[in-house]
């Protein structure tokens, strides 16, 4: 679980990441980009919460 939980926060951060270099480019007129970076950090959150419950029902 806890490389679930590590793969949900690399979502996140890639996610933040591409939607900052987009606007310094000048893609933050494309939707795909913008809405890429955006799935990408809900999946990524989605993942963390999931394996940190799973993690809680553990203990």
């Amino acid at each position: 679980m806890k490389h679930l939980k590590l793969l949900g926060l690399v979502l996140i951060l890639i996610g933040a990441v591409v939607l900052v270099l987009s606007y310094f480019q000048g893609w933050s007129n494309s939707n795909t980009v913008t809405s890429g970076s955006l799935v990408g950090m809900i999946v990524g959150l989605i993942v963390y919460i999931f394996a940190s419950r799973r993690c809680m029902d553990k203990n």
